[in-house]
């Protein structure tokens, strides 16, 4: 085996790790997400009308769509548990059709999926995201 090289740094393993993490998160997205949220975070057409169910179709997850006004709390029980659950334990009367994937998928899977869909976001998106997480855990 070859030495290491002498520049490579813990900072640059934690960089290399991040990135298959952000590989991981789009390869899981391909799996479980897209075929609802668009391969590429565009969603389904029509995404802010009713369906003749009542509900909405899939909303973007790219900058367009309202994943970003929500902190990582919210998302990462929405996705385990299921728009639904989470909307009633809210109180809000409001019909999802997002199933629960917390039979499927463990929450380091979530969170890398939710890492794939940040990094569609610009700078400022996120910025703003990560403040409402903040506020959500109450910091």
């Amino acid at each position: 085996m070859k030495p290491m090289i002498p520049g490579l740094t813990a900072a640059a393993l934690m960089l290399a790790a991040g990135t298959g993490a952000a590989q991981d998160g789009a390869a899981l997205y391909m799996e479980h997400c897209a075929a609802c949220h668009g391969a590429s975070l565009e969603g389904q057409p029509d995404w802010q009308s009713r369906g003749p169910d009542g509900r909405f179709p899939a909303p973007p997850h790219d900058a367009s769509g309202h994943t970003w006004h929500h902190g990582d709390g919210m998302l990462i029980d929405y996705i385990t548990r299921g728009g639904q659950a989470v909307l009633d334990d809210m109180g809000v009367a409001f019909a999802s059709g997002m199933p629960g994937f917390g039979e499927v998928l463990g929450q380091d899977e979530i969170v890398a999926i939710l890492d794939h869909i940040k990094e569609s976001w610009p700078e400022a998106i996120r910025r703003v995201q990560e403040a409402r997480t903040a506020a959500e855990a109450g910091n």
